[in-house]
């Protein structure tokens, strides 16, 4: 996404985390809205992403505009989808693991794959996530000792 990122690291346009739950719940897809269909512009300025990465996106098979003459017109689902895409890569999923957990809704089962996919995939996430912390912590806190040491020493002088 693109965005000025604050001194925090986060970015001044999107403060709040995306709502990952509400993703999984078709009837929530296009609550936000009444249309049926959306230009590259509307959904670029929707969530600020840039056109490109919506190109992108269509050639990794996450969503798929029709065509009108030279534009590509995107429906409900493409706005599902892409919502989905960004919520997933915020938590740090790749795009081909959004796109197999996003391509199991069309199996016709009910949704009942994809979720039991998707809660499998979160907890492996979460791990993932954890582990990466403890090993940040401990990077963390052997600089920030590191440092202690540093600045004595120039204290010291």
């Amino acid at each position: 996404m693109r965005g000025d990122i604050d001194s925090s690291g986060e970015s001044k346009r999107r403060k709040d985390m995306p709502n990952l739950a509400e993703g999984f719940d078709p009837d929530a897809w296009g609550a936000r809205t009444d249309r049926e269909t959306f230009s590259i512009r509307d959904l670029t300025r929707e969530f600020d992403v840039t056109a490109r990465t919506l190109r992108f996106y269509e050639e990794r098979g996450l969503l798929s505009p029709r065509r009108e003459g030279q534009e590509r017109v995107y429906g409900r689902r493409d706005r599902a989808r892409l919502k989905l895409a960004l919520m997933g890569k915020c938590v740090g999923f790749s795009l081909d693991e959004i796109r197999a957990m996003l391509d199991l809704y069309d199996l016709g089962d009910g949704q009942a794959t994809q979720l039991k996919v998707a809660l499998e995939r979160f907890h492996d996430q979460i791990a993932r996530l954890k582990s990466q912390r403890q090993h940040l912590d401990r990077a963390i806190a052997e600089l920030q000792r590191a440092s202690d040491h540093i600045a004595k020493k120039i204290a010291a002088r």
